[in-house]
Formats: C-alpha cells, structure tokens, sequence
C-alpha cells in the first residue's frame, strides 16, 4: 500500500528518511569485509580474486578462466533475438548521438603576448563494472561504454559477476560488442573493483571505475578512489513524480512502480497538489501490484519506501522536490516547461505525460547512470567527461612576464617562497640579453 501523507512537517521527515535509507549501523561491518577484500587483491592477485569467487559466488574458476572468450562472444549473437539486437543497435545509435554533443573541446585564447589555454585528454584505460548474476542489465554495458568510447579511452576492460556455470548472459555480451567491448572478465563483487584498481595477472589496472553494483561494490569503489578515479558512489535507486490533476493515475502508479521493482531499498514518491488524484494512484498501485512478476520485492520497496505526499500547490511540490534532489524527476503536469525553471537539483528530468522515466533508462540517449541519495545537489550523470582529464596551458612572453612580474612578487613574499620569486625575478633581470654560463679562467 502506498501511504499518502498530508502534513509538511510530516513529509519532510519521510523525504529525509528516505533519502537516508542506506546509512544503517551495517555499513561499518561492510566496510571492514570490504577492506579485507581488497588488501587480498593487491596483495594476491588472480589467487585472491579466484578465491573470493569460489566464497561469494560459489564457482570454481581457474585464472584463464577469468577471460570470456572469444568463442563465448560469437556464440551469444545465436542466443538472443533478432528484435533484441536491433534494440540495442537502435539505443547504442542514440546514446552514442548524444555523447557526441559533449565531448569537452580544447581551447587556447591569445591575448596580446600570452597564451591561455586548457587541453582534453581520455585517461588511458577505463574499467565498466556490470551488475550480473540472476538478472542481466545490457542499457548499462551501453550506458557505461560508449560515452568511454566517445571520449576516445584507447582500451575499456568490462568485469561483471558471472551466472550458473560461469555463463555470461548473452544479451549483455552482445551490448558490449555493439558498443566496441571485447575485453571482459567474469569477476563481480568487491574482488572486481580491486581487480580493476590494483591490477592482477590476468586483469590489468584502469585508471577510472565506473558502473552501479550492490553494497559491497560501492564501498569498494569508495576505499579505491584515489587510486583510481571513479563515476560516483551510486545507492539504490529513486524516481520522484511530481503530478496535477491533469495526470492519468494508471501511468503514475505504473512508473512509481517501475523505479519499485529495482529494488527492495528503491524509493517511488509522489507529490501532488491533488488529492483525490493521490488516491486514485494508491488504488491503481495495489492493482497493478496483483500478479506482478516481481511481487514481493516491489511490495517490499512500496510499503517502505513508497509515498504519496499532497501539498497545496504545485510550488511546494517543486520546493520538497529541490531539497530531496532526486535521481530521476517526473513532472506529469499540464506545463511541465513552466515549472523547470524552479528545479534547482534532479539527475534527470523527465516532462510531459508522455515521457516516463523509462525511455531515459533505455534509449533516448543522456545517460542512466545518475546521482542518487541527495547527491543530485552537487553531481551529474556520468558523460564523456568522466573519462577525461584537462591540462592547463600557459604560455608568457618575457614582456608579459615583466609586466606581472611586481605581483607575483609581493604575493611570494606574503608567502614566504623565496624560490617562486626569484624563478620570476631572475628571467625578467636578465629577459634583455640571453643567460650564458661565466667563462672559466685558464689554470
């Protein structure tokens, strides 16, 4: 059931419980298995990786074992659908369309006697970890690759947990082929991210981690960073809808219902200055709940970490929205366009009747990797930049370092660095002529 909540005071704490909802007393504990995991790793390598494999997944592998073959990846086309390939041929188009439109530019400024610049480079070796095992996430091999492959990363390493066996799912070996991946490692867990970090036999180091996984994968990326960089510290997931009564109660409840069936700790919230739109949505939930494929988990997210909250209007909806900053934004109202202006944080922002969240998770193209828990206020989705960096340039004329040259001096000695004023000091005394060595007296 669906609670509907009709006090501000009494939505506000609910908004921040919710938000809170992964910090509980068994992080620590977490933490510290977390921290064993990854000093075996460093330590053992393929030995270490191999035997957690055995532990958590309960499968005996050999280090050749870790590679996915050649032979695996040409076998997984004969195992999905036609209609699936062209699916993903159709979302890698789009995704790949819009990280095109973001590829940051170098650019340098000449002003009179100097040059100011900064310059983009791709890390050199990227790592994508795929969550795996019973269930199979083929958008998030693409949402991860191509923007990697659009910043021009020279070689992407894929790690993801393996299945029954040892299989890989098919369908998520032939996204990362669509998207130019053929390095893959069956390895998930806390293992892989060391794997990734510190470099193993089998499995080299990265430079930058990217990719959601479980809790124990969050921490681990956590405890790397650092030594390598990473997206971000993703938690579960969350969808806020924020709907007037020009809303059809059958397509809320379905979409509260589709962030739902994530996971048992995902958050579906409504907002709306209509209550008996609030209602119907609450009806349709437990409707749509009956025979779900999914039942007992989506239940389980809905009865904790679902809410309908009315307010009375749609600029306190935007205000709980701003301070809950969601992951993803729904604004099923009749001007969706009139209220963006007020959004001041959400990962992703969905307008219109017409445009469920869905579309954003699959193939209209930004990028599904997005902030959760609150982080929307200071972070963004994942995006080519992820995977670049940018050097300064700079470049000075003796005569523009002359003119600077009494300023640089009055802010080292406020500094006390003796040094950076003379490395100044010493080009512009002798900028008139050429520095050449005494010339050595004969014995």
């Amino acid at each position: 059931m669906l609670r509907i909540i009709n006090q501000l005071n009494e939505a506000q704490a609910e908004l921040q419980r919710i938000c809170a909802r992964t910090h509980d007393d068994q992080v620590f504990h977490k933490e510290a298995t977390v921290r064993e995991v990854l000093q075996a790793v460093k330590r053992k390598g393929d030995a270490a990786v191999l035997q957690y494999t055995a532990d958590f997944d309960k499968l005996v592998l050999t280090a050749p074992d870790l590679k996915v073959r050649g032979s695996e990846l040409d076998a997984a086309y004969q195992q999905v659908s036609k209609e699936l390939i062209d699916a993903v041929r159709l979302a890698q188009k789009n995704i790949e369309a819009f990280h095109r439109q973001r590829v940051p530019r170098s650019w340098v400024t000449f002003e009179g006697e100097g040059v100011l610049g900064k310059r983009y480079t791709p890390v050199d070796r990227a790592g994508i970890y795929v969550p795996g095992g019973r269930a199979a996430y083929p958008s998030t091999v693409l949402m991860n690759a191509i923007p990697a492959k659009v910043a021009g990363v020279p070689r992407i390493a894929m790690v993801t947990p393996p299945g029954p066996g040892g299989t890989i799912n098919p369908a998520v070996l032939v996204a990362a082929q669509e998207a130019g991946i053929t390095e893959i490692y069956r390895v998930g867990g806390a293992q892989a991210i060391a794997a990734l970090a510190y470099g193993t036999e089998t499995i080299p180091a990265v430079d930058v981690i990217t990719g959601p996984g479980n809790i124990y994968v969050t921490l681990a990326k956590k405890q790397v960073f650092g030594t390598v960089g990473i997206d971000s510290l993703a938690g579960p997931s969350e969808v806020l809808v924020i709907a007037d009564s020009t809303a059809n109660p059958v397509y809320v409840a379905a979409d509260l219902l589709a962030q739902a069936e994530h996971d048992p700790l995902a958050a579906a919230i409504l907002i709306t200055p209509d209550a008996a739109l609030a209602q119907r949505v609450t009806e349709e939930v437990d409707r749509q709940l009956q025979d779900h494929p999914r039942q007992t988990l989506t239940e389980k997210a809905i009865a904790h970490y679902g809410v309908a909250i009315v307010v009375d209007s749609l600029a306190t909806a935007v205000a709980l929205s701003n301070e809950f900053a969601p992951e993803h934004l729904e604004l099923e109202v009749a001007e969706p366009w009139e209220l963006l202006d007020q959004i001041r944080h959400a990962g992703a922002i969905f307008l219109g009747h017409s445009t469920p969240e869905a579309v954003g998770d699959y193939l209209a193209g930004p990028n599904h990797t997005l902030p959760t828990s609150g982080a929307a206020r200071y972070a963004s989705a994942l995006s080519t930049e992820t995977f670049m960096k940018h050097s300064s340039l700079i470049q000075y004329s003796p005569a523009l370092l002359g003119q600077v040259a009494d300023a640089i001096a009055v802010l080292t000695k406020a500094e006390g660095l003796a040094s950076h004023g003379a490395s100044v000091e010493l080009r512009t005394q002798f900028s008139s002529r050429p520095l050449s060595p005494p010339a050595l007296e004969n014995p």
